[in-house]
């Protein structure tokens, strides 16, 4: 698997992940678990992996590797 993210979308990727997936961890402590939150941290944490991976399959299934905005 070879990168195709740079190293500031891969910071940015993984901040956000965390962000979500605080948030659906602290929604389902307060309400309980529904599908719309486990979706959520679900969301999370696929994006701390991308960004821990500096690999995002859907970048790499729309041939998007040369992007500027992906650098």
């Amino acid at each position: 698997m070879k990168k195709n993210i740079g190293t500031y979308n891969s910071m940015f990727r993984i901040a956000g992940g965390l962000t979500l997936l605080a948030y659906a961890t602290a929604k389902m402590a307060r309400e309980g678990t529904s599908a719309v939150q486990l979706g959520v941290a679900f969301a999370g944490a696929q994006k701390v992996g991308e960004g821990i991976t500096y690999y995002c399959p859907v970048a790499d299934a729309l041939n998007l590797e040369g992007s500027k905005f992906l650098k």
